[in-house]
């Protein structure tokens, strides 16, 4: 069965099928490979958002971040962690247009730490040869 998006998504981020299932993938990523996501995330949001003169700084952008991220529930599966917390909020955060645009760099980047640290692990389980 084909999964669908509507505007009745339960959760924000169901509302774009490439950040859906970015995020989904991202869930089920390890713990260190969550924590690299989400520091490529918050450089490439904080670049964003800076070109986009919205901001004027990074300490801006995390001030507007810290107000949510205070009044804002803490049973999700992303706020077990800080950084990752903080990262999923500045995306939240980020205007619609903007979120597309981060969505597919998001994506692709998710995509290519995976194969990394799958590469890396093949690496490590491979005999030395003698």
């Amino acid at each position: 069965m084909k999964e669908e998006f509507t505007t009745n998504a339960r959760r924000w981020y169901d509302r774009d099928p490439i950040l859906s299932s970015a995020m989904k993938t991202l869930e089920e990523s390890d713990d260190e490979t969550q924590i690299k996501i989400a520091l490529n995330l918050i450089k490439i949001i904080t670049e964003h958002n800076i070109s986009d003169s919205q901001y004027e700084s990074v300490e801006d952008i995390i001030s507007a971040t810290e107000d949510v991220l205070d009044s804002t529930k803490k049973g999700r599966w992303y706020d077990i962690d800080a950084t990752l917390r903080t990262a999923i909020s500045l995306l939240q955060n980020c205007p619609e247009d903007t979120r597309r645009v981060i969505a597919k760099e998001m994506a692709k980047n998710v995509i290519e730490i995976i194969k990394k640290d799958e590469e890396d692990s093949d690496e490590e389980n491979q005999e030395p040869e003698v």
